[in-house]
């Protein structure tokens, strides 16, 4: 991969291109690196108390009756943006669509255990276990063989 750097002061903004001849996985964590840099903190409400959480710190959002709930090691917040919000604005390489109802961050991951009936249990660091819905087990797999392949 060549990188090449033109500062210019003349330059109104920071504009970055990519050339690539096809898009693959170094590609798309670029892009994922990049688009995350704008996404610094994600606020979330515990306890009538605002609180910023780092999207690296966030294990995985799930829905409840109560709206969506970003959960990390100090526990669950309640956060603003839908599923689908937070889906798009989200590292790609880091997090992915367990269900209809969760988003986990792929490091935080720490066991699967299939299922008889086509999904997958997936246990966290933590030790809490949320399943894989057989719409998303493809892409989950897809997802750990990449990261796999690009550490060889």
């Amino acid at each position: 991969m060549k990188v090449s750097l033109n500062i210019d002061r003349s330059n109104v903004e920071t504009v970055v291109t990519i050339e690539c001849k096809e898009m693959d996985q170094s590609i798309q964590e670029l892009l994922d690196f990049l688009n995350g840099q704008q996404v610094e903190f994600i606020v979330g409400k515990k306890d009538d108390m605002q609180h910023i959480l780092k999207p690296m710190e966030i294990h995985y959002f799930h829905t409840t009756p109560d709206g969506v709930a970003a959960v990390t090691s100090n526990g669950s917040y309640l956060v603003k943006e839908k599923l689908y919000e937070l889906e798009s604005f989200l590292p790609s390489g880091r997090f992915i669509r367990l269900s209809k109802s969760v988003i986990a961050n792929l490091y935080e991951l720490s066991r699967f255990e299939a299922s008889f009936n086509g999904t997958l249990a997936v246990y966290f660091k933590s030790g809490i276990k949320e399943y894989v819905s057989r719409t998303y087990v493809n892409g989950i797999k897809e997802a750990l063989t990449m990261k796999r392949r690009n550490k060889e």
